[in-house]
């Protein structure tokens, strides 16, 4: 399983011409789903993501995870990020979990980070979505279970 952690300032999704989701100041999470993945790596990644010490303490340094700013997550599901891109051009995506499985893993995924009591927002499974995303620092870090 991976994540790629983006610290926004705001992020929405939009399915459509409607808007599904939007969070302020915070944690933007898009979440790869692999067929080897289980329960343990989502839980290995929702603790990971909420105790992950990303934000600026007085000093400027990072010191404060999101459960210490009372952050808000906006949780985004993306295959993609378990292509294999080492031959040719076209990405291969055979390491992506069959959709029931990712969904499942998904789901599980979001209901651990919102067990911790702050905000959190998502996308919409196997929708194509629309994410607009600012960007805090930037700062976009890559999580995986493995």
């Amino acid at each position: 399983m991976k994540a790629l952690v983006q610290r926004v300032e705001q992020a929405s999704v939009r399915v459509g011409d409607a808007e599904v989701a939007r969070t302020g100041p915070g944690l933007l999470v898009f979440l790869g789903v692999g067929h080897k993945d289980t329960a343990a790596d989502a839980q290995y990644l929702a603790h990971k993501v909420l105790n992950l010490r990303i934000f600026s303490d007085e000093y400027s340094r990072f010191s404060l995870s999101p459960l210490d700013t009372r952050a808000e997550i906006l949780i985004v599901s993306q295959f993609t990020l378990m292509a294999d891109t080492r031959k040719g051009r076209r990405p291969s995506f055979t390491d992506a979990a069959e959709p029931d499985k990712a969904n499942g893993l998904y789901g599980f995924f979001v209901e651990q980070v919102r067990s911790s009591g702050l905000r959190v927002e998502t996308g919409v499974f196997q929708e194509h979505m629309v994410v607009d995303i600012r960007n805090d620092g930037p700062v976009t870090l890559l999580l995986e279970s493995k």
